[in-house]
């Protein structure tokens, strides 16, 4: 149940973010969610990808420093605590979340959200057995 999140490491440069995203369109690679966290002088590009084997192979071939992580993706419902819930199951059983990011699903009641947590196979078991709704990997790459 767990996701390939590519991460990137760019210089925070004019037109490198375009350079990352040109290697990934050649390759035909589709990015389905990101995140930047960014410094003065450099940055971490997380990526969710529809096929991260070959994303991840693209961007090392054009000398890219680059990294898989492997996140949990949780399906909420799109109403107001929603999140809030996901959140205060994982910080009851003691598991912080180190980051998170949404993206827009094309189900119109849904949302999704990626977390990076401390322990993804502890924090998988405490979600499921609250009931949370995880993402299987193939349906977020398939987005």
């Amino acid at each position: 149940m767990l996701i390939k999140q590519i991460s990137v490491f760019i210089e925070n440069k004019p037109g490198r973010l375009a350079e990352i995203t040109d290697v990934l369109a050649n390759a035909g690679v589709d990015i389905r969610a990101f995140s930047i966290a960014d410094t003065t002088d450099f940055g971490i590009l997380r990526l969710i990808v529809n096929d991260p084997e070959k994303a991840l192979a693209a961007l090392k071939e054009n000398m890219m420093t680059v990294s898989v992580t492997k996140v949990i993706g949780v399906k909420l419902q799109d109403k107001p605590g929603a999140l809030n819930g996901v959140l205060h199951t994982l910080f009851d059983k003691g598991i912080s979340v180190e980051y998170a990011y949404a993206f827009i699903t094309r189900a119109k009641d849904d949302a999704y959200v990626i977390l990076r947590v401390e322990n993804n196979e502890e924090a998988t078991k405490i979600l499921e057995d609250a009931g949370v709704l995880l993402l299987d990997p193939s349906e977020v790459y398939s987005i």
